[in-house]
């Protein structure tokens, strides 16, 4: 089929037809260029009529696709007095179906492209972590960290770089994937989810890089737990725990086991549970706090990570009273800037002392989630389920009351 290829191969893996992809890009474009495109302007891009948009159109195709313009097949003007107006581009294939090569005419000199480029990068990702723990789940996030995955995949075609470079590059794309992955699996949206696993699983593999292969597996387990597909999550974080990073650095084996406990509880094995958060425990008592390790993982694991997980745990497995006991835990350990663990610890605090028929203290804790937070979708969802298990538990009652007074307020 004529036209840009690329382009329509990259809407068919996203799932967007022509309005819809219009629809996103107007949604990226600033204030006051809201409309300007339409299907029409992308049936022009997609026949190739269009052979290079408008520069806010390419910005917001190049976040919303995480790659730049010339990767989704666009075909910049020739410089002024060049005879040849075809640029040839050679790409590099990879399984996550981004062209991360583009050929440098002869008489161009290459960019040295080295590790001080990567620290660039790294410095924009522990922003982007920083800003998924005080709100977390957002499209923003999502679109923001693609965009930036393109941005280190950019430089991998526009210079020179050592194979250490390369590999670190792959490594900072891979984890700006992870967080927009992350960010899906926070915000419910589990099929974009799968599709940045599948990215972000081949630029690792390429990368190298033990510790952001381990993240991505991980979130693979979370994934699949949240899913309600404990087999599948089991798989999956058994290939993060398999990794030789576990036998290297107790924190990452920690982490896999706590990560395993809470799946366990969806089987309802409350052998495999205890069995796993006690490993989780041991090995985090043998960590080294002074050990470096990557922004993602110094960012947010630590004991009381461990205890919110054991909650997810042990409310599985209906054991409110040990749910409640790490909750309390889990909230005095936070970091300050958690704010999203610790609402969704609070919800959980909630649901434990209700399953125990603590109503009032069970509504009084679920009040004191923060407004800012209750848009969350997770939040959103455990404060639904909250107080459909309300209701169910003692209906017409006086906390039952006070909580749809509450909820009704905030709406």
């Amino acid at each position: 089929m004529e036209g840009n290829a690329c382009l329509r191969r990259r809407m068919a893996e996203s799932g967007y037809k022509q309005v819809e992809l219009a629809e996103k890009v107007n949604a990226l474009l600033p204030v006051g260029c809201h409309g300007s495109v339409s299907d029409r302007t992308v049936r022009n891009w997609l026949k190739g009529a269009t052979r290079w948009p408008h520069p806010r159109h390419r910005e917001a195709l190049e976040k919303l696709f995480g790659c730049t313009a010339e990767e989704l097949g666009f075909i910049p003007p020739p410089a002024e007095g060049e005879e040849d107006p075809v640029r040839r581009r050679d790409f590099v294939a990879a399984a996550t179906g981004t062209a991360v090569a583009a050929a440098v005419p002869a008489h161009a000199a290459p960019k040295r492209v080295g590790l001080s480029d990567v620290e660039r990068l790294q410095g924009k990702f522990a922003a982007i972590i920083a800003t998924d723990h005080r709100v977390g789940g957002r499209v923003s996030i999502e679109t923001q960290a693609q965009g930036l995955a393109g941005e280190a995949l950019a430089l991998q075609s526009r210079g020179t770089a050592s194979q250490r470079t390369r590999g670190a590059l792959y490594a900072t794309a891979a984890s700006f994937i992870s967080s927009a992955m992350w960010a899906a699996i926070d915000g419910r949206r589990f099929e974009a989810a799968q599709r940045h696993h599948d990215r972000a699983s081949s630029l690792a593999t390429m990368s190298g890089d033990a510790a952001i292969q381990f993240r991505i597996w991980s979130h693979a387990g979370s994934l699949y737990r949240h899913l309600g597909r404990p087999t599948d999550a089991l798989a999956a974080n058994d290939v993060a725990r398999e990794l030789p990073i576990i036998r290297r650095d107790p924190l990452f084996a920690s982490l896999g086991h706590a990560r395993q406990a809470a799946i366990h509880g969806l089987t309802g094995d409350a052998t495999a549970v205890r069995r796993s958060l006690g490993y989780a425990q041991e090995a985090l008592d043998r960590a080294d706090n002074n050990e470096p390790r990557p922004v993602w993982m110094a960012a947010f694991y630590d004991q009381a990570e461990l205890d919110g997980l054991a909650v997810a745990a042990h409310l599985a497995l209906c054991q409110y009273e040990d749910a409640e006991a790490r909750a309390h835990r889990s909230l005095a350990g936070l970091r300050p800037y958690m704010h999203r663990s610790r609402a969704i610890t609070t919800a959980r605090l909630a649901r434990a002392q209700l399953g125990q028929g603590s109503l009032e203290a069970g509504v009084a804790t679920a009040m004191t989630v923060p407004a800012d937070v209750t848009a969350h979708p997770r939040v959103v969802g455990m404060l639904t389920d909250f107080g459909r298990r309300l209701h169910a538990t003692a209906p017409g009652s006086a906390s039952a009351r006070t909580w749809d007074e509450h909820t009704h307020h905030d709406a």
